[in-house]
């Protein structure tokens, strides 16, 4: 089982930056697939970006603002965060998992951890 626990959230005001870790321990591997999630409050969780080896998949309301990579040397993942909107105020959870990073928002996750907050002040 793998473990996760994300941090680097925090307040920042509309058009700044942030960047998101997520440090993986236990039973993980670089083939892994990793990605991002996110809840506002009294909406729907959804889908941020996903990575699995080279490969990246980013969902509509993040393109060309935000980045995933990882350093498998230290078992982490960033989501690097830019042009910040209100909108994207949120806890932002870390997940794991297998295939590619286009099929890693239909995976079905039993659990969340306590995520990131994420606040965007405009």
């Amino acid at each position: 089982q793998v473990q996760l626990v994300e941090s680097g959230g925090g307040l920042v005001q509309a058009g700044g930056s942030l960047r998101l870790s997520c440090v993986a321990s236990g039973r993980t591997a670089s083939s892994t697939t990793m990605g991002w999630f996110r809840q506002a409050p009294g909406k729907e969780r959804e889908f941020v970006a996903a990575m699995s080896g080279g490969s990246t998949y980013y969902g509509d309301a993040v393109k060309g603002r935000f980045t995933i990579s990882r350093d498998n040397a230290k078992n982490t993942v960033y989501l690097q965060m830019n042009s910040l909107k209100s909108e994207d105020t949120a806890v932002y959870y870390c997940k794991s998992g297998f295939g590619s990073a286009r099929s890693f928002p239909k995976l079905d996750f039993r659990s969340w951890g306590q995520g990131t907050q994420v606040t965007v002040s405009s």
